[in-house]
């Protein structure tokens, strides 16, 4: 059983890997949160943790996901609905990014969001590992949800879900943002939902384009990007 064991987490160690070091993150996060209260007795940022919470969430599905999807039942009879779920709470965690936006109102809403005690780098250090970690673990389960789509429907279906994804999760980010609808409404409030979509939808602002594209295209690059270079491991070891 040992032996079984050690065998399957060799096979997986990067997969654990990642694991491990995003849940460290996220303890990292927390820490620096509690002593941020604990120092400075505001509670501005407490909301970030609610956040990565959220941001959780989509890992957590694209992991079971990719886990039943060798079954070939469950691929067809549960992985829709963990492929809905998971596209519903997708831009939970690259919102988090958004979230660096609050330094700019902690100089003009000190009560909420700063304190006079509080280093302003500590507040930019905080807001990046908060970022960062929630951008990987949108990353990391796309990923996972991309390998998916790739080994049922072939390669290019992959690369445009991967697409897709990102346009649809900005769409998403610019409504959590600024018409302050999230995921749990969808699922709580369906109809009120849509309308307020409705109402966005039937008069686009030009800032929602700017938002929307301009984050699509930032996302995909950081993807693309880290993709890369996961691969060049592969290029290497083969080499060698």
């Amino acid at each position: 059983m040992l032996k079984k064991l050690n065998v399957i987490m060799i096979q997986h160690k990067y997969k654990a890997g990642i694991f491990i070091l995003l849940t460290a993150a996220s303890v990292v996060c927390f820490i620096l949160v509690l002593a941020r209260i604990a120092y400075s007795n505001t509670y501005g940022y407490l909301g970030l943790v609610w956040n990565l919470f959220l941001a959780w969430i989509p890992f957590v599905l694209a992991y079971l996901a990719y886990i039943l999807s060798w079954r070939r039942l469950l691929m067809v009879l549960v992985i829709p609905t963990f492929a809905i779920l998971w596209l519903i709470f997708f831009p939970n965690a690259p919102y988090i990014l958004t979230d660096l936006q609050h330094l700019g109102q902690a100089s003009t809403n000190a009560s909420l969001w700063s304190s006079a005690n509080v280093p302003l780098w500590y507040d930019v250090i905080l807001l990046v590992w908060f970022s960062w970690t929630g951008m990987l673990l949108g990353i990391v389960s796309l990923n996972l949800m991309q390998e998916i789509i790739r080994r049922e429907f072939g390669r290019w279906f992959g690369w445009l879900f991967v697409f897709s994804v990102a346009g649809l999760s900005s769409a998403g980010i610019y409504v959590g943002r600024f018409i302050r609808l999230n995921s749990w409404d969808m699922l709580q409030d369906p109809t009120h939902t849509a309308s307020n979509l409705w109402d966005w939808l039937s008069d686009p602002s030009l800032r929602s384009f700017g938002f929307i594209g301009l984050y699509t295209l930032f996302f995909i690059f950081v993807y693309l990007t880290i993709y890369a270079f996961g691969h060049l491991q592969q290029e290497q070891t083969g080499k060698s």
